[in-house]
């Protein structure tokens, strides 16, 4: 038997799945010759598939690294239903006997499947017991979350290379929907990925009808916001860019919708969660906290009562709908005074105090010390000694080996103005993500040849399931991969250093430069001016 036989005959047993992906297949006979690899595919397209089913055909369990409980519940509940063996998730919201008996399963090989938060993997005795059962297979899903030019930036996830590295480098597979080019190569470089093979899939979903509607007034967007919903076919999700916008909409769409927010008691999101899951809950109103992993094939729209912070965001939200492949809408309610209320959302304020603090600990160790160490001798918590970390290197005032950080002889001794310069690129990247997402609200070409084009990829003609298509604004785009800048291409700016081509269109196009985060340019201007040139 071959062993993409094996794979279909596994899928098929243990599943029920009768037929799978070319992409499937590539990446899962790639991880069972041992190799890493890099699977970005849409939301709701089977990435989960990657890894369930060569856990089967692997000896030992299969480690999945999943930043959320709730998306933690719901994997371990579709594998429950098939005829997969047991999978179990260890976090800090369950109870001392429940992480007990999950990891008696792992270790007596009744439990194939662990899932585990990257803050778990700081302790130590979770990772004595990995060394114990050493895993087959390292999943890291939401793989963006270790990028700082993603949208979703955790620090916790820079911890996974060296625990990699210490179970021996098993083949690692990481899943994201949202990866450009400088966020699939931070992708390889911070989890250590070996010579990875890179599976990526198109980014379009083309049963999502995507439109967007400009507002003068907040009280005429909220009061058309509730109008859509109610007469929208249902179930559906809304965004909104705070916990009070979500609980006031949930109220004013009555009984059928419920809040959902980080506010809420766990126990109360939980429910939320498992309603809307089970149809009892016809929509949910949340802000970004929920809907990260969820598996629920019939969502028929996502509407944004409040503008996101970034095109990625909005791409990861709309993914959410129309899974089951069927129609599907992704309506975006614009308002120019809601970027000022993103603005200050998604402002970073640097602490130099603690920036000072963390880096003062690390080089009082003269030589390598782990971040746990850290946590244990400076006031502040794991989240900003892991964001302060994150800083000192970006700056190159440490050194970073197997996870352990060593400041370096050459640094200053005081570290804030090299850390304050990187604060403020991360500010700009921060500032002009925000304006191409105004952008693509206010484009009146094709919405759907404006979104492939932020990731890269040229759609040669108006998608027809759009808004701009239908109102007959969209302008008919060439095909841009033989010009001189395609998208995905190195160049390199004057002013802003080297960048990569994210997005191309007949007279503009936008750069994501290293210093000047996202920049759009006017072609005659970059041809007359000889502003850039190809960065080999």
């Amino acid at each position: 038997m071959s062993r993409r036989d094996e794979i279909r005959s596994a899928a098929r047993k243990t599943f029920g799945w009768s037929e799978l992906l070319p992409d499937q297949l590539t990446a899962m006979e790639q991880l069972l010759e041992s190799r890493d690899v890099l699977v970005v595919m849409p939301t709701g397209s089977g990435k989960s598939a990657i890894y369930q089913v060569p856990a089967l055909l692997r000896p030992g369990p299969t480690l999945v690294v999943s930043p959320l409980t709730a998306l933690q519940r719901d994997q371990v509940h579709q594998i429950a239903e098939s005829e997969a063996p047991e999978a179990v998730a260890v976090n800090s919201a369950q109870r001392s006997r429940d992480s007990r008996q999950a990891w008696e399963s792992i270790e007596e090989g009744d439990a194939e499947y662990l899932f585990l938060s990257p803050e778990q993997l700081a302790r130590e005795d979770v990772l004595e017991r990995l060394d114990e059962v050493s895993p087959s297979l390292f999943v890291v899903d939401e793989a963006h979350c270790v990028s700082a030019w993603g949208h979703d930036f955790r620090p916790d996830y820079l911890r996974l290379s060296p625990v990699i590295e210490r179970l021996g480098h098993p083949p690692v597979l990481a899943l994201t929907a949202t990866a450009g080019g400088p966020v699939r190569e931070d992708i390889v470089r911070h989890l250590g990925m070996r010579d990875p093979v890179q599976v990526i899939t198109g980014f379009d979903r083309p049963n999502l009808y995507l439109a967007a509607q400009w507002f003068a007034s907040d009280e005429e967007k909220r009061q058309a916001v509730v109008d859509w919903v109610a007469g929208a076919p249902k179930p559906g999700l809304v965004y909104t860019a705070t916990r009070k916008d979500a609980e006031r909409y949930a109220e004013a769409l009555g009984p059928g919708a419920a809040a959902y927010h980080a506010g809420m008691k766990a126990n109360e999101r939980k429910d939320v969660h498992e309603r809307f899951l089970a149809d009892e809950v016809d929509v949910v109103v949340a802000t970004s906290a929920f809907g990260m992993g969820i598996d629920k094939p019939n969502v028929r729209f996502v509407a944004h009562a409040s503008v996101p912070e970034s095109l990625d965001s909005y791409y990861q939200q709309i993914g959410r709908a129309g899974r089951d492949g069927e129609r599907a809408d992704a309506l975006l309610f614009f308002r120019p005074e809601d970027l000022g209320l993103q603005r200050f959302l998604t402002s970073r304020k640097l602490d130099e105090d603690g920036v000072r603090e963390v880096a003062e600990a690390v080089r009082e160790h003269d030589g390598p010390v782990a971040p746990r160490q850290i946590d244990e001798e400076v006031d502040q918590s794991h989240r900003r000694v892991m964001n302060n970390l994150n800083l000192l290197e970006k700056a190159d005032l440490v050194d970073v080996r197997d996870g352990e950080f060593d400041y370096r002889d050459d640094a200053p001794e005081d570290p804030a103005a090299e850390v304050a310069e990187v604060a403020d690129k991360q500010k700009e990247l921060d500032r002009t993500r925000l304006e191409v997402m105004r952008q693509y609200a206010e484009t009146q070409s094709c919405r759907r040849q404006f979104l492939l084009g932020y990731f890269g990829e040229a759609l040669d003609e108006p998608c027809g399931n759009c808004d701009t298509c239908d109102a007959g604004t969209a302008e008919e785009q060439a095909a841009f991969a033989d010009a001189e800048y395609p998208p995905d291409a190195k160049v390199r700016h004057r002013e802003w250093g080297p960048g990569r081509v994210v997005h191309r269109e007949a007279d503009r196009m936008t750069v994501l430069f290293d210093d000047g985060g996202y920049r759009t340019l006017s072609l005659p201007a970059v041809e007359e001016g000889d502003l850039l040139v190809e960065d080999r």
